[in-house]
This record gives structure tokens, sequence and C-alpha cells, in this order.
């Protein structure tokens, strides 16, 4: 099974210099990994003493930032090395100050693995949620190196848990872990029922990522000054069809005064603000353009800038969040953190707190415009269904902080305070 692994890695690897050709993500993955030994060398101090972090995009940074700003912080003798195996995560994030080294992560052939782990010598090893490199994995656990998952979830159907060949060749990698940490009981099961009880349940870091978040947020005193008394409704990450739906509601509003919309897309774009402006018919502005003499007389602000959603939710009332007609929607912890209840689309049973919420009241998911509708009438116009599925988001991610706390004291046999 080894050999046909590392015929695939070989083949994929190919493919990426291919697609390259004529794919901006793939060019990325091939420009980001040449000569990348020389540029590593380069990096690294041969005298430090390094953990290294692994994410493999944008997201399971976000779980696993929390974990290496706690570590930064108790530990400042080590240096972190974080790597990336997607662009969408290493190019946001090339230059995040929380670690000393921030690159790709080589393709995982038995000698990119032995050469990485000669330059960087790494004490301690951490893998976000879903990573598993096998060639890596091996070199780690015979260089008797400590390896462990962060809020890794898992699920009956993965290979892992399957009686074929590949399912038990895969399942061997879970045994080269020093320890996992784990999001819910089901993960907790499967491992037991497959023999592995090195395993913490240690929930998500996510939501100690948003709590950080909700205490550092930025203020932005012109949002104040548009909100101007009325309700605040943030719809953040959306996509077309998420749009569509909450334009058609906006253009609707016969009491103007007592809403208003952020819309935060997840495109950027100038065109895709441009489509969104010929969409409304109410009064409308970019962020970009807000003067402070009319900003109180718009119904609607859309976010033409990225690295501030997370704070706006703060000025908010309620939450949409988008992608729930596509693959899956965004983070609603940002939101959930302020006590904000949450509304989007269909596509959540994936996402394990957007479950969480749906069955506690705190969330809701729609179909189509008239459930939108309904659903934004519901807690607009009734005060104490607000007051009571607010309540719900706020206290779910308070109820369920502390991951990162857990993990460090298992790890480093220590206890850390975050005041």
């Amino acid at each position: 099974m080894t050999l046909f692994y590392n015929l695939g890695i070989y083949f994929y690897s190919a493919l990426i210099r291919v697609a390259a050709l004529f794919n901006e993500k793939a060019k990325f993955m091939v420009t980001g990994r040449k000569n990348w030994q020389s540029q590593l060398q380069a990096k690294v101090d041969a005298n430090a003493r390094y953990l290294w972090f692994h994410c493999a995009s944008l997201g399971e940074f976000e779980q696993g930032r929390p974990v290496i700003e706690a570590t930064k912080k108790q530990f400042p003798e080590y240096k972190i090395i974080l790597t990336f195996f997607s662009p969408s995560g290493y190019e946001i994030r090339k230059n995040y100050e929380g670690a000393d080294v921030v690159c790709y992560l080589p393709m995982d052939t038995k000698s990119n693995a032995c050469s990485f782990l000669n330059i960087v010598k790494p004490e301690k090893v951490f893998f976000v949620k879903y990573e598993f490199w096998y060639n890596f994995i091996t070199e780690l656990k015979a260089r008797h190196i400590p390896l462990y998952i962060v809020s890794a979830i898992f699920r009956e159907k993965q290979q892992f848990f399957k009686n074929t060949p590949w399912g038990k060749w895969y399942r061997k990698m879970l045994f080269s872990f020093e320890h996992l940490f784990i999001q819910n009981k089901l993960s907790g099961e499967l491992l037991s029922a497959a023999g592995i009880n090195n395993y913490t349940i240690s929930g998500d870091t996510r939501f100690d990522r948003v709590a950080s978040i909700a205490r550092g947020a930025k203020q932005f005193d012109i949002v104040e000054k548009f909100r101007s008394g009325s309700m605040i409704v943030v719809a953040g990450s959306t996509w077309k069809p998420d749009e569509e739906l909450l334009i058609e509601f906006i253009n609707n509003l016969e009491d103007t005064n007592k809403v208003k919309f952020i819309i935060a897309p997840h495109e950027v774009s100038a065109a895709n603000i441009n489509r969104i402006h010929q969409m409304l018919k109410k009064p409308a502005i970019s962020f970009s353009k807000i003067q402070n003499s009319d900003i109180g007389n718009q119904q609607v602000l859309i976010i033409d800038s990225i690295g501030i959603l997370s704070s706006l939710y703060q000025y908010g009332n309620l939450a949409y969040i988008g992608g729930g007609f596509g693959v899956g929607i965004h983070n609603i912890l940002e939101a959930a953190t302020f006590g904000l209840p949450i509304i989007f689309g269909p596509n959540y049973k994936k996402f394990k707190e957007a479950v969480d919420l749906v069955e506690a009241k705190g969330a809701f998911s729609i179909h189509d415009f008239n459930q939108l509708k309904g659903a934004l009438n519901l807690l607009l116009n009734n005060k104490n269904e607000l007051k009571n599925a607010s309540g719900t988001s706020k206290k779910y991610v308070e109820k369920n902080v502390g991951s990162t706390k857990l993990i460090i004291k298992k790890v480093f046999n220590t206890e850390i305070d975050f005041a």
C-alpha cells in the first residue's frame, strides 16, 4: 500500500505542475515549493528550538491559531514554524507574526520528509484537524518526535475505520500520534473501537479563537453612525444565492428606519461589489467610500475590504452567514460569540456547531425566500424570540471555550492563564 501511496503522490505532483500552466492556485503551489530546501535553510536558525505547526489551509489555521499563540506566549524559548499545504492558507498568512517561519509543506515523499526534519529538527509537532501525511508521520515516529493532532474530528465513513486493505493501512497512521485531541464523543468511540485510546475529547479550539476575537474586537465609529439607532443584520461571507434572497427582502422593506444591513460578500472584487449595488433599490454605500455626513441615511453598508468582518458582528442584532447554498456555510462562531442569532442556507450539517445551534434554536436554516422572510420577521419583530436566540448563541460559545488550555496542559504539563 505504501508503494501505491507514493506513486499517488508522484502523479499528484506531476498533475499540479501541468495544471500550473493555466491555473493560478496550482501555480502558487508549484512556485511556492520551488527550491524549498535552500529557502527553508535560510529561514531556520540552526541553534534554535522549534515547535512545528501544520495546517492544510486557512480554516485549519484558525483552529490551530489559539494553540500557536498560547504556546508562543507561554514558552518563549521555542520558535514556531508554520506550514500550509494550500495557497489559500499560505498566501493570506505568510506574514503571520505569531510564527517565526511560515512556508509551504513540501510534497509528502520520504526524501522530502527527511530533508525537512533534518533542517527544522522540531521538538514537538502539531497537525491540525484533518492532516495525515504518511511519510512525514512515519519519519516523525522513527525519530521519536512527538506528534499531536489538534481539533480532530472523525467520521465512520473515513478510510481509517474501514476493514479494507486501504482502511487498515490508513489506520496504522493513527497509532503514530503521541496524543489525539478530538472534538467530540463520537470521534472517541471510533478511535476506541479501532484500538486507539491515547485521545482526549478537548473540543474545538475555534471557540477559544472567537472568544479572543470578541475580547479584542476593533471599534468602528463610522459603523456606529451608520446604525443610527436601527437594528442591524450582518450578512457575512455571502455568495450570489445568499445575496439574491437577502436583497429581495431588503428591496421590499417598508419600515426602512427599523433595520439596516451590513453585507460582507465572500468575493470583494470591484465587479462583484458593483453587481450587489446594482441589485439594490435602497440607499447603499461601500465601506471604502463612506462619508461621515450621509452615512446615517444609508440602508445598506457593503464591505469591500477583508479582515474586518469578525469585528463587525459586534454591531449586529442578528447574522446571516453565507455558503449554505453551496458546499457549506462559513464560520458562524464569529457571530455567535457576540450573541447573535444566526440564519444560513440548507447545507450546514457537516458543521457540528451549526447542528447544535439549530437544535438549541440559536440558529435557523432556510431553503428559500419565504423561509428567510419568516426567520427575519420573527427575530426582528419579536423581542423575546430575539433575546432567547441571542442568549443561546452566546452561552453556546461560552460553554465550549477552554480547549487550548486543556491541550497545553496535556502536552507541556503546565497550566496557562488567558488573562
